[in-house]
C-alpha cells in the first residue's frame, strides 16, 4: 500500500517561478517535480533508489555445496531438503 504525505514546504519565490516554467514546458506538475527532486538527491545521498529491496546478508559457516548435491537439479535439492517432513 502506498501511503502520502501532505506537508509545507517554503521556497524562494524565484525558485518557485523557475520550477513552474520548467513543469510547464515538461507538460508535468509542480509536485511531480519536487517528488523527482527529492528522489535523486535520496538517490545520491544514499547510493540506493528509495524503497528498493536489500537483501540482508544470512550467510552461514560450514564447507559449501556437499558434495552428494554437485550436478542436481534445484527440484532435486528441495525434494532432498524435504525428505522425511510429510507429503
Amino acid at each position: 500500500m502506498v501511503s502520502h504525505m501532505k506537508t509545507t514546504v517554503h521556497i524562494p519565490n524565484s525558485l518557485f517561478h523557475e520550477a513552474r516554467k520548467v513543469a510547464q514546458q515538461e507538460r508535468t506538475t509542480l509536485k511531480a517535480l519536487v517528488e523527482e527532486g527529492l528522489r535523486k538527491v535520496v538517490t545520491e545521498r544514499h547510493g540506493r533508489k528509495p524503497g528498493a529491496f536489500r537483501l540482508r546478508k544470512a550467510s552461514f559457516k560450514g564447507q559449501g555445496l556437499q558434495p552428494n548435491l554437485a550436478g542436481v537439479t534445484w527440484d532435486q535439492v528441495l525434494d532432498i531438503s524435504y525428505e522425511g517432513r510429510g507429503g
